[in-house]
C-alpha cells in the first residue's frame, strides 16, 4: 500500500490556523473509479482511500506507517512568512493617523 504523510494546508475560507497542525497520513488510490451507467455515480472498490490517519507529529505518523508496513511518502509543508503589519488592523481608526483615508 502507497499512502502519504503531510501537514494539511489552510482553506480559503480559514483566516487561523485551526487544523493545520496534525499531520494526516492518507493512503493513495490503488484502482481507477468507475461510472455508473445508470446514475452517472463514480465509485470504487478500493475503502481504503476513505480512510485519513490523524497525528499529532510526523515521527508518530511516520512509526505507525512503519510498524504496519506500509510504504509512505512524507510530504514537507510549505511554510509561510507571517503577514504582520506595524500598527495593526487598530492603526486604520487611530486618531492621530496621518494620511488620506483609502478604504
Amino acid at each position: 500500500m502507497r499512502a502519504r504523510i503531510y501537514q494539511p494546508a489552510r482553506t480559503a475560507m480559514q483566516s487561523g490556523s485551526a487544523k493545520t497542525r496534525d499531520w494526516v497520513l492518507e493512503f493513495a488510490q490503488s484502482s481507477a473509479r468507475d461510472v455508473d451507467p445508470l446514475m452517472g455515480w463514480t465509485s470504487s472498490s478500493d475503502t481504503q482511500t476513505q480512510v485519513k490517519l490523524h497525528f499529532p507529529s510526523r515521527e508518530a505518523a511516520q512509526d505507525y506507517a512503519k510498524s504496519k508496513g506500509i510504504d509512505a511518502q512524507v510530504i514537507e509543508p510549505k511554510r509561510r512568512k507571517p503577514n504582520i503589519r506595524p500598527g495593526g488592523y487598530g492603526d486604520n481608526f487611530a486618531t492621530g493617523r496621518r494620511g488620506a483615508w483609502t478604504h
